[in-house]
């Protein structure tokens, strides 16, 4: 059939026009899992609703969105929809909306894989924007594999397109940092006793700036020019050392105390800093390495808090490739591993990271092969970390790929498993024993090296990693799959965050995966697919989430929206308050929700969320947040003072949007 046919109008004999929707191309369709696939499913699977096969539709996965362009000149829209049969006995469920203008016009209530698919005929006549959207009806997007099936437009005139007729404007709310000095980032920070240290005062403010810290503990010293503090504390008691920083200019003056932990626990507040996964992937490189940590430092984020800089999969020798430069000798005689021909000098490149200030982090898998297929650390845990710690870095993502439980009867090195001890003594279930013990095995391997190292368990949320990951010596560990730069996808994840809150701490932190902001691509650079107010959404949720804080974008291709986005100091200072409370959700109505968050003073930070498709006001309840009295309301993107309000606190959002506020008691 062919994609544009001729019929006649109903109205007056005119000759109208028809379009299958997914002739329109499908670039601009977002969704939470896998791509949209024109007249196939999700799984590329022939479209198949309660037995019948349809040749023509849109397959597509929940959480997911399609904006139309009907320029006023369509007619009737119509499909049938439903779950697809290929999910069939699994636990998917989702609801279909149609959106005309702002007005819902359709909705399709709970539909499973099975049932009789709803048919839609709608008059849109008039009608400018149609929104086609898949929502996961309240409980996750797993096998949520949804149909539009013969959908389709008949239109006079100017033929209907995929995408918003009127693209969001990225507005820059971050005020520009002052000229006088002002210190920022993290106020805490921790270290175990004997091992080496290393700070950046993060300020703000006009250059030349010179720098003091008064009480830093023995054996610290502080470089005047650069504001970078290292040494090694040589006091072996667990106290902690309140330390008065301090920042001068031309300008003026800044002072903040830092309060620096001497005991058991490293960070004590969320991690920040860059990832090379979601921009390089397979093609990172230590040049390129090193230029994303020159520009954390030319582009100020230093001067934010931004402090890891973080090589993912790829700085190992691969198992097959034919690419000369991930070739070589996978490991020396002495089974000690040795980087790919890209990764010359691991010390060399390190030491060039800490000269900046900043701090390196490494990548690797429990079992033979990274998820890239490079050479991982199984039955060389120990060996390994020896050398990260020799090289000198002070992170470790480690990432389940290739791990097989079967395989621990074949290793020829003895390990210990000495965290698992209380789990085993329990009675915990094999399979979750399973779980945990290659991450028990690195642990042991990372607490005989003089280094401390945040330990970041990558292994997507099995067995509920977040009720043990403490106990096990997880630093962060991941509550999800992997992130892309889809509304589906960031809302998802980000959402679905709702009761993890108790399980996160000063040094134990849920992590739902990295930012997707800036230029991001997996290898194939491209601006993130989220539109401004999704992205404020995303970086406003993390930080109440007191999620690790990873940038994914190219560093050096950063934007002055994305630098918005990155450089606010009363957005992270929600990531980075020592408390390290999680925020929880507090209020739901429908798309709308309220997410709270406690801070050391005393406050609250407060997300008001639309996650809808139309602008919506969204109102906090001092009932709902445990308040009383005349509460002073701070919008924290704007820096901005709003007023005081009596019981409850309302603002309009737009779609996707955000409103951050923080909350004190009135004077």
């Amino acid at each position: 059939m062919k994609t544009l046919l001729m019929v006649l109008a109903l109205a007056g004999g005119v000759a109208a026009s028809e379009v299958w929707v997914a002739d329109l191309g499908l670039a601009n369709m977002s969704q939470g899992y896998g791509a949209p696939h024109k007249n196939k499913s999700v799984d590329k699977n022939p479209l198949k609703l309660a037995g019948q096969t349809y040749a023509n539709g849109i397959g597509t996965h929940a959480e997911s969105i399609f904006e139309l362009n009907l320029l006023g000149e369509a007619d009737r829209f119509t499909a049938i929809v439903g779950v697809d049969d290929e999910v069939q006995g699994k636990p998917g469920s989702v609801e279909f909306k149609v959106t005309a203008d702002g007005k819902e016009v359709f909705t399709s209530g709970l539909k499973k894989a099975g049932m009789e698919p709803s048919k839609i005929d709608l008059d849109v006549r008039g009608v400018k924007s149609l929104l086609l959207e898949v929502t996961d009806a309240g409980d996750g997007i797993n096998f949520d594999h949804a149909d539009w099936a013969e959908a389709k437009i008949t239109f006079h005139g100017a033929k209907p397109s995929a995408g918003p007729a009127q693209k969001e404007e990225a507005v820059i709310l971050t005020p520009k940092a002052p000229a006088t000095p002002r210190i920022n980032g993290a106020r805490i920070t921790g270290v175990r006793p004997g091992r080496e240290f290393l700070y950046t005062i993060a300020a703000t403010g006009a250059r030349p700036m010179t720098f003091a810290a008064e009480h830093l503990p023995a054996g610290l010293k502080l470089d005047e020019k650069t504001g970078i503090v290292t040494g090694t504390v040589t006091d072996r008691s667990h106290r902690t050392y309140e330390v008065l920083l301090k920042a001068a200019n031309a300008k003026g003056k800044a002072e903040r105390v830092l309060k620096i932990v001497v005991g058991d626990q490293i960070a004590l507040t969320p991690p920040m800093g860059w990832n090379s996964w979601n921009c390089f992937a397979h093609a990172v490189s230590a040049e390129k390495v090193k230029a994303a940590a020159k520009a954390m430092v030319e582009s100020g984020l230093i001067q934010h808090g931004w402090t890891y800089i973080n090589i993912d999969d790829f700085w190992e020798v691969h198992q097959d490739s034919k690419d000369p430069t991930l070739q070589g000798p996978r490991r020396g005689a002495d089974g000690h591993i040795i980087p790919n021909p890209r990764f010359p000098n691991m010390k060399e490149l390190t030491a060039y990271i800490h000269g900046l200030g900043l701090k390196a982090g490494l990548y690797s898998s429990p079992g033979p092969w990274t998820c890239g297929g490079c050479v991982a650390s199984y039955d060389h845990e120990e060996l390994d970390a020896q050398d990260y710690a020799a090289w000198g870095f002070d992170y470790l993502k480690y990432d389940w790929c290739s791990y097989n439980p079967k395989m621990e009867k074949t290793r020829t090195r003895p390990v210990s498993f000495a965290p698992m001890a209380k789990f085993e003594k329990d009675g915990s279930p094999a399979k979750l024993l399973d779980q945990m013990r290659p991450y028990a095995v690195m642990r042991a391997a990372l607490d005989k090296q003089n280094r401390d190292i945040l330990f970041s368990f990558c292994q997507y949320g099995m067995g509920d990693v977040w009720k043990w990951g403490e106990a096990l010596g997880g630093n962060c560990w991941r509550t999800t799959g992997d992130i892309t730069d889809t509304w589906g996808s960031m809302a998802g994840i980000g959402f679905g965050q709702a009761g993890h809150e108790v399980y996160a701490g000063p040094g134990h932190w849920n992590d739902p995966d990295m930012l997707v902001v800036g230029q991001v691509g997996w290898g194939q650079l491209h601006p993130s697919k989220l539109t401004p107010n999704e992205q404020y959404t995303h970086i406003s949720l993390w930080c109440l989430l007191c999620s690790p804080l990873l940038i994914g974008c190219d560093m050096t291709q950063l934007d002055e929206f994305t630098l918005n986005l990155l450089t606010n100091d009363e957005v992270l200072e929600v990531s980075q308050d020592p408390l390290g409370k999680q925020a929880g959700r507090v209020g739901k109505d429908g798309n709308l929700e309220v997410w709270a968050k406690k801070m050391e003073d005393g406050s609250l930070a407060v997300g008001l969320f639309n996650r809808g498709v139309v602008a919506n006001r969204v109102n906090a309840k001092w009932s709902d947040l445990g308040l009383t009295g005349k509460q002073r309301v701070r919008d924290l993107w704007r820096q901005a003072d709003i007023g005081d309000f009596d019981s409850r606190f309302e603002a309009s959002v737009p779609r996707h949007g955000v409103v951050l506020v923080r909350l004190w008691p009135a004077k």
